[in-house]
């Protein structure tokens, strides 16, 4: 069965798009924890992340620093906290959520924000992509 991030990299779920090339994705959460919680995912669909091939893991890893300045840049924090769960949707996939203390890294402070202003964060981080 096709994931649901498969279907957003084949164009039939929208998502607010950060960063994209041949291999990976970066898309908004659409229940983010801070504003700029970005999920990296692979386009390769893969359930777990121990299950990636060695240069597909690293390159996720490495397509997720490239993004991390424009993040950071655009929602001040202490650290770029990055998760990797793996049980909500059956896609190996990592969280980037901007933070302040080890406390906000909690999905129970996820919370389902307006198309609008995902759009103005999505903008918001592309824009200080270098």
């Amino acid at each position: 069965m096709t994931s649901l991030f498969t279907r957003i990299i084949k164009g039939e779920i929208p998502c607010h798009k950060i960063a994209e090339d041949d291999r990976y994705l970066a898309f908004l959460d659409i229940r983010p924890i801070n504003p700029g919680h970005t999920l990296v995912i692979p386009k390769t669909e893969i359930n777990y992340i121990f299950k990636l091939p060695d240069d597909l893991l690293s390159g996720l890893i490495l397509f997720a620093k490239k993004i991390s300045p424009a993040i950071e840049q655009s929602f001040p924090c202490k650290r770029l906290g990055i998760m990797v769960c793996g049980i909500e949707v059956p896609h190996c996939h990592i969280h980037l959520v901007p933070i302040n203390g080890i406390s906000d890294m909690n999905f129970a402070n996820a919370k389902p924000t307006p198309n609008e202003e995902l759009a103005k964060v999505a903008e918001k981080i592309r824009s200080n992509l270098k």
